[in-house]
């Protein structure tokens, strides 16, 4: 086959697991690659040291190399980020690794083109092969006017020019378009990554192909960066039938290798992404907020539509102007706030002045018949879950959402719209802003209270916590950490609780 295959599962599947992969997962990668019609390994980037936290591909250090070297029979490659390098880290990144990769390949934005030119040439000086692969192919017409014109300009510099799909919607048809106008102006080879938001990975490649690039990229299981990539065991099963070589045995090992990571970080294309596709709207973003507890995928949906309508939030409500109370109740979604509800509803009932917060609406219907002043937070999926928990001819308090505009956008159920307000700002802390217990506390200080308890933060039991519950954790204690630092007064639960943040103090003795 005339068109070479690049992997790139490696590099492009770290954005899941921080660039770590264990060495079992390596090593039986190398051994099926070794034997699949593959000609290069991108196996990650390398990188000047960042403040985030990175495994071994994000900066493929000199000892991995060494050993993916001794152990491939394939060509290898790493990239770099154009936007972060300069020719003066390339003696840095590049020449610990002379011999050992073969290939250099240039993350580059379109509007920094004329840039990566010149540190294309210097790392094309130092002995590489040297790779554009250059993003946002599907507006390359649109807002980079003039871009493709410009390509002649890496003649005689770059031994590839790959096209990038970077928001996973481009067309069959973009695809020939496009790669006529670069193949035109550039005379060195021509490849093609894409992504898989909108399914059309395959068929996107398969024309490029049929265009006559000469390379393209894709990964095991479509691991990648949001939606990910093109499956590599469906392109080479359909290159099968062309004539290509392929051991299905060994494609099978190849593809068994990465399942328990699919299994545990559930890439692929889901609505959200689809729409960001659809609307080529970037994936960091997307990929951040797919896999946030929070987010439902409405709000993401909505987020999206703000982007592409180009406005800050999709509705505005007023500034919330409470009635101060001496004392408010929080209380959240631990299972406390049911199994102690009638001594809470007791001493509710008697203190009809003590104004109550539903961080979440999932216990808010055991408290309907409260007369004192309610509060519910609307975050992420609180709209959608007070819906089914309330109905409409129930609902008698007042909906409060974080200050405009909101990230994810506005969502509020019809039955509450008159009864809808906003605050103007969150002043105690500077994290979690979009978090319902963020949320519930700037309102106990809009409230003035001189006391605020606690009910439903109970924490999680057992030594071994899910990922889920760690982030919820410790998003819990630095909330309660900056409130007591700015209220001067500790939050009360109310129950027993984990969190140390917190004082304890029995509802029994209030009531």
């Amino acid at each position: 086959m005339k068109t070479k295959i690049l992997d790139c599962t490696l590099r492009d599947g770290g954005y899941y697991t921080n660039w770590d992969f264990s060495s079992d997962v390596v090593k039986t990668y190398i051994e099926t690659t070794n034997k699949l019609p593959v000609d290069y390994l991108e196996v990650g980037y390398r990188n000047k040291p960042t403040k985030e936290y990175m495994g071994k591909f994000g900066y493929t250090p000199v000892s991995i190399l060494k050993k993916l070297r001794k152990s491939s029979n394939k060509k290898l490659a790493v990239m770099l980020n154009e936007k972060s390098t300069l020719p003066e880290d390339l003696d840095e990144l590049l020449t610990p690794i002379k011999g050992l990769a073969d290939m250099v390949r240039l993350a580059v934005d379109p509007k920094n083109f004329e840039r990566a030119v010149v540190l294309a040439k210097a790392v094309k000086a130092m002995g590489f092969e040297v790779a554009f692969n250059t993003m946002y192919m599907s507006k390359w017409s649109t807002e980079y006017k003039g871009f493709l014109d410009n390509l002649s300009e890496i003649n005689g510099v770059a031994d590839l020019f790959c096209m990038v799909d970077s928001f996973g919607g481009i067309t069959p048809s973009e695809v020939r378009e496009i790669t006529a106008k670069v193949k035109a102006n550039a005379t060195c080879a021509v490849g093609f990554h894409g992504h898989n938001n909108l399914q059309l990975g395959l068929i996107n490649t398969l024309t490029a192909i049929e265009c006559g690039v000469d390379f393209v990229d894709a990964t095991a299981l479509g691991m990648g960066r949001g939606a990910g990539n093109l499956n590599m065991e469906l392109l080479l099963t359909y290159l099968k039938n062309e004539g290509l070589e392929v051991d299905f045995n060994v494609l099978g090992d190849y593809v068994s290798n990465f399942q328990p990571l699919l299994d545990e970080y559930q890439w692929g294309t889901n609505l959200p992404y689809m729409i960001s596709g659809a609307n080529r709207i970037p994936q960091k973003e997307v990929m951040e907020w797919v896999t946030n507890r929070a987010y439902s995928f409405n709000s993401i949906v909505r987020a999206l539509d703000n982007k592409r309508n180009c406005v800050a939030d999709n509705a505005h409500y007023p500034l919330l102007e409470a009635r101060p109370t001496d004392k408010v109740l929080i209380i959240g979604g631990g299972n406390s706030a049911i199994e102690h509800q009638e001594a809470l509803k007791e001493y509710l009932k008697s203190h009809p002045n003590v104004a109550v917060i539903f961080v979440t609406s999932r216990h808010a219907a055991s408290y309907l018949d409260i007369d004192n002043d309610k509060y519910y937070c609307l975050v992420g999926n609180e709209a959608k879950r007070m819906k089914r928990n309330i109905k409409a001819s129930e609902f008698n308090g007042k909906c409060i959402l974080a200050p405009f505009p909101r990230k994810m956008g506005t969502e509020v159920p019809d039955f509450a719209e008159d009864s809808t307000f906003e605050l103007k700002d969150i002043v105690f802390t500077q994290d979690y802003l979009d978090s319902c217990t963020a949320i519930a506390l700037q309102i106990a200080l809009d409230l003035e209270a001189k006391d605020i308890f606690v009910i439903g933060y109970d924490g999680y039991k057992g030594e071994v916590l899910s990922e889920k519950e760690m982030d919820l954790t410790n998003e819990n204690r630095t909330l309660f950490t900056g409130f007591v630092s700015y209220f001067k007064k500790p939050l009360i639960s109310l129950t027993d609780t984990l969190y140390k943040e917190l004082e304890v103090k029995s509802i029994y003795q209030l009531i």
